[in-house]
């Protein structure tokens, strides 16, 4: 076990912002909710998955919507631990510790401040060690686990429970609900034993979270062979340099959905379309896919280094963009079928980063 303090969280929010690919929500919007929640509470336990009991109970939390409304509909923060109330009255059996359902984005931290509220560690795992934009997109889908029952709640007290046949109607009956409740919600869901979580989740995703932002910190100190040492922790590379000449972004059927076309420096006939669903999630430079899910897209500043949020993208933007192979988790039989191309409606080949 060990103890996360305020000094911590900016180099996680740099790695959560980074990991988001572009969505997942703003994370300075969680960090302000996790420094609430360390000056009320004191500093949040994060235990590994050996650490924990193997019967201990487990439940991610999360927030669910759109990015684009997130940053117009900013959380009040007592949502998420309603939510996780309203799991544990369905349950009829308290929760032991919170876990992330995805490293990257707000969900990274917003575990951290409802641990902390609610008196009980943060699991350093997770099922994705990315954002992905549905509920079912998960590595605790790979390995058979249910996201049910599962709970939503939002700011003004509205509490809803589901149990479903499958993660994948899990994910339209919340994404049709929380579109009634604003889009921008608090989710509980997955719960599960340590015993599960072990065999199914994604170990040690925060740790990697902290340190690849302290890595990427490092490059915008434009500290001597920061790139190098960067690239090599993350196993990714540098797929393009450019300037944004073309943005077409809109929020519809409850994701922010669009695309972004990006013109090499020296060559202007050499251009790389990203495709985007709340996430950056299929790069195609001149016809030819060269990042397909679920390996990562992460855009940043070409000047500062900072990772860029889709909602938060604009025209004559110069900017960097990288490819990262997912995790090892997700090397399972079944992996395309929920994360693949396809499973976002690209008609494309799965092209990985990493053999």
């Amino acid at each position: 076990m060990r103890k996360l303090a305020l000094d911590a969280l900016d180099q996680l929010t740099l790695g959560a912002t980074l990991l988001g690919t572009g969505g997942g929500g703003d994370p300075f919007i969680a960090k302000l909710m996790v420094e609430q929640a360390i000056n009320d509470h004191g500093p949040i336990d994060i235990v590994g998955l050996d650490e924990l009991p193997a019967a201990a109970q487990l439940a991610t939390v999360a927030v669910v919507g759109a990015p684009t409304v997130i940053i117009e509909k900013i959380p009040s923060g007592s949502e998420f631990a309603d939510a996780v109330r309203a799991l544990v009255s369905y349950l009829g059996r308290d929760i032991d510790a919170i876990m992330p359902v995805e490293v990257g984005g707000m969900n990274t931290l917003i575990p951290l401040a409802v641990a902390a509220e609610l008196g009980v560690p943060c699991v350093d795992a997770d099922g994705m060690r990315r954002a992905f934009p549905q509920i079912e997109m998960t590595t605790f889908t790979l390995a058979g686990l249910s996201a049910s029952p599962m709970s939503l709640a939002d700011e003004k007290g509205n509490r809803i429970a589901f149990e479903t046949v499958s993660n994948q109607v899990g994910e339209k009956l919340v994404r049709g609900s929380a579109m009634m409740l604003g889009l921008a919600n608090a989710l509980a869901a997955y719960p599960m034993t340590v015993a599960e979580a072990r065999d199914a989740a994604v170990w040690g995703s925060m740790q990697f979270c902290s340190e690849i932002g302290g890595l990427l910190r490092a490059v915008q100190r434009q500290e001597e062979g920061s790139w190098d040492r960067f690239l090599d922790f993350a196993d990714g590379r540098v797929v393009f340099d450019g300037k944004i000449i073309d943005l077409d972004r809109r929020t519809t059927t409850g994701f922010a959905r669009g695309t972004v076309t990006i013109e090499d420096f020296a060559d202007p006939s050499r251009t790389l379309r990203i495709e985007i669903q709340n996430e950056l999630l299929l790069a195609i430079e001149n016809g030819r896919p060269v990042v397909t899910p679920p390996d990562l897209i992460c855009m940043l500043d070409f000047e500062t280094a900072e990772p860029i949020t889709t909602e938060s993208l604009a025209y004559g933007q110069r900017v960097r963009v990288l490819g990262l192979p997912c995790a090892d988790g997700w090397k399972r039989d079944g992996m395309l079928d929920i994360v693949g191309p396809a499973a976002f409606g690209y008609d494309v080949d799965y092209v990985p980063l990493k053999g």
